[in-house]
């Protein structure tokens, strides 16, 4: 291997203590030493990585061993060694919490854990909640804590004086409304819509005390790399000479970069188009059309005819249509929003979605098609009603409520499922063939 690489994944004790915050502070912070840093996330999320890579200046990838699975991880994080000083790997939820859990993936690549605790209610318990994270399961390599959400030096001194003598008080980072990333019903803001993104990243790297000379090389690095070095290539061009057309405008954000990498690798030549502004669709063999917000901005959906007929123009000469979560929402008759307002969708698909006040669904799936099984998530406020009958229904892993529905119109496929491209590349390549 070329040069040393440090690596450690950001755990916590639940979701909602900072692990985001502090994951872009020690990003940004890095960068401004002149470190070459690659940040990535657990689980399925399309908001987080947003911020991630424009406190890094590199895109943030999903590392999820039910995604992704084992070797394709490995393959990732392998590249990211051979090219990164720092190596960051932000969990999801709690350390412990799921199957497979943040733990599992730390165990799986031998990664050192750092966990970000909120220590703004509380003084000595810290360290109560700092050993039973270490010690819960004691194979884990567990390199220290971070404290989030610090009133002073002196709680912070508190804090750290509770820990046991084995583990290292790494940092903390102060209770600032300025650091604090704003949030609504899907999570942390997208990045685009952030004005301030930038000053809020900067400041919390200020304000982030960290001792990075505590982080020592990643041992795993090279076993990593040795392992394999299969991160790209090695797909048959099954797209060559087809192009997609994908939509990306405020509505449809939600594209993971490696399924953009998987469709160029199949052979595909990418189109990208605003399903809000434009008129026409590109000239393309295929349609993706991701999820995102459309309930936010129904009007401008309601309003575009001009893509409405573009879209039915392409689907009625049998052209395939992949449409997921809000990509399928738009496609509807009907859209109706928050507030009770209804809209017309594109109308491809019979039925309405309706927007909920409290969560619908929330989970990993796997699911069955005609072309192969395949990988990915469901997280939506919205509700569908549709008299259309189902040609596959996903399952959760954790064996969790969340089922989707997947509907199949020609050589239209839509769904809530955000389907994670690299679990069946062979699958997505031919959702994709007409």
């Amino acid at each position: 291997m070329s040069h040393s690489c440090r690596a450690f994944l950001i755990a916590a004790p639940a979701s909602g203590q900072g692990k985001t915050t502090v994951t872009a502070a020690l990003a940004r912070q890095a960068r401004a030493r002149g470190e070459h840093v690659r940040v990535f996330k657990t689980g399925p999320d399309f908001l987080d990585p947003m911020i991630h890579e424009r406190a890094s200046g590199a895109p943030c990838y999903q590392l999820d061993l039910f995604m992704g699975g084992l070797e394709h991880c490995r393959a990732q994080l392998a590249q990211a060694a051979q090219e990164a000083d720092l190596i960051l790997v932000e969990g999801v939820m709690g350390l412990f919490d799921g199957n497979p859990s943040s733990a599992d993936l730390a165990r799986a690549f031998n990664l050192p854990i750092v966990a970000v605790i909120d220590g703004s209610a509380m003084a000595q318990t810290f360290g109560a909640l700092a050993l039973g994270l270490a010690s819960f399961q004691p194979d884990l390599e567990f390199a220290g804590v971070i404290a989030n959400r610090v009133a002073s030096e002196r709680h912070a001194g508190m804090l750290f004086e509770s820990l046991p003598a084995h583990i290292p008080g790494l940092g903390w980072l102060p209770r600032e409304a300025a650091i604090t990333l704003p949030e609504r019903h899907l999570g942390l803001l997208p990045a685009s819509e952030l004005a301030d993104l930038d000053a809020k990243l900067d400041k919390a790297a200020a304000a982030l005390r960290f001792d990075a000379s505590m982080i020592l090389d990643w041992e795993g690095a090279e076993t990593s790399v040795g392992a394999t070095s299969v991160a790209h290539g090695g797909l048959k061009p099954a797209l060559q000479n087809r192009r997609i057309a994908i939509a990306r405008d405020e509505a449809f954000c939600f594209a993971y970069p490696a399924n953009l990498d998987t469709l160029r690798e199949l052979g595909a030549e990418l189109a990208f188009f605003s399903p809000l502004d434009d008129a026409t669709l590109p000239a393309c063999d295929a349609v993706w059309l991701p999820g995102g917000y459309p309930e936010l901005h129904a009007a401008r959906i309601a309003a575009n005819t001009g893509m409405q007929l573009a879209l039915l123009a392409h689907t009625t000469a049998g052209k395939p249509l992949l449409a997921e979560c809000g990509g399928m929402m738009s496609l509807f008759e009907t859209l109706v929003t928050a507030d009770g307002a209804m809209h017309a969708g594109f109308g491809l698909l019979e039925g309405a979605a309706l927007m909920q006040k409290k969560l619908a669904a929330l989970g990993l799936q796997a699911i069955e098609l005609p072309e192969g099984s395949l990988r990915g998530h469901s997280f939506h406020y919205s509700r569908s009603e549709t008299p259309l009958t189902p040609i596959a229904t996903g399952t959760n892993p954790n064996g969790g409520p969340t089922t989707e529905a997947v509907y199949r119109v020609g050589r239209t496929t839509a769904s809530y499922i955000h389907l994670y491209f690299p679990s069946n590349p062979d699958a997505v390549a031919a959702l994709f063939t007409a």
